[in-house]
């Protein structure tokens, strides 16, 4: 998933203590840290260049890696940035339960200070990957399960959700007056790399299902001069919804991209995806909405 830092539209993705910005800037936030954590985020930042099935492999070997350091902010950082990436696809159950037990463990060793009166983002991560990602997570800390709690208070809003946005070619959709149609509600934008690794296959499912009354409504926060371009030259045909004001990221409560919401045809919120999804995970997602 890449992080969205609200005023700031470059920065993206927090890898441990870096933050690597949507050119490919990796910009030092934190001290410096040990040869070992060095060789683990030098592994973190290259991720998204390997195969899946090298990542799988990798994921999980790194996972092990960073339980074997030394107890400390260190470590909760690069956990955290593991689990920030593990989430993008389909790497398996067992490599992404790897990852969770990695930064559970590390937040057990060295419990993170609240951040602006809020639990520190560690915590929101492994409350993302227990109630999203249905991962085992035995924490009960005070700061983990408000992390947990809000989440229920943010499903709760993303339910009663209703919204009416213009798509690039100036055409208006709301989303209340899709009922008796399965929608999936999607958050992307063009500089976000998972966000177009998955964007082939939403249009395949597009395709497959729209006479099945699927409808998929693509909101980003760019500018029509930035999003149209980008979607010509892809061709992409189901609806591209724009939200520069992101009244709508807003009210989704939308940190991080991409970010994919499934509402059947009686207007039930039944599935989300917390980032990136392959073409088998979204059809698992639109099973629960009645689609096969």
């Amino acid at each position: 998933m890449v992080r969205i830092a609200i005023g700031f539209r470059a920065a993206n993705l927090v890898l441990g203590v870096l933050s690597v910005a949507s050119a490919g800037t990796v910009v030092r936030q934190g001290p410096q840290i040990s040869a070992q954590g060095q060789q683990i985020e030098n592994q973190l930042i290259h991720l998204r260049g390997m195969s899946d099935s090298d990542r799988a492999v990798t994921t999980k070997n790194l996972a092990r890696s960073i339980r074997r350091l030394p107890a400390g902010t260190e470590k909760v950082n690069l956990a955290n940035g593991l689990a920030n990436l593990a989430t993008e696809g389909d790497f398996g159950r067992d490599t992404l339960q790897d990852v969770t037990t990695t930064l559970e463990k590390s937040l057990v060793e060295t419990p993170q200070p609240k951040e602006r009166g809020e639990p520190a983002f560690a915590y929101i991560e492994l409350a993302q990957l227990a109630r999203y990602e249905h991962m085992r997570v035995s924490l009960k800390t005070p700061d983990y399960m408000v992390a947990l709690a809000k989440f229920g208070e943010i499903d709760r809003t993303r339910q009663a959700a209703n919204f009416t946005l213009q798509d690039i070619e100036g055409h208006p959709w709301t989303l209340s007056s899709l009922k008796g149609k399965v929608v999936l509600v999607n958050f992307w934008a063009t500089w976000c790399p998972p966000c177009k690794k998955e964007m082939p296959d939403l249009e395949a499912l597009y395709n497959r299902f729209k006479d099945q009354g699927f409808v998929i409504l693509a909101i980003s926060d760019e500018k029509l001069t930035t999003v149209a371009p980008f979607i010509a030259d892809h061709k992409y045909t189901y609806p591209i919804l724009l939200d520069p004001a992101r009244k709508i990221n807003d009210l989704y409560k939308v940190d991080g991209i991409p970010k994919s919401f499934v509402y059947n045809r009686k207007g039930q919120l039944v599935a989300q995806a917390i980032d990136m999804r392959t073409m088998n995970q979204f059809l698992g997602l639109l099973n629960r909405a009645g689609l096969k």
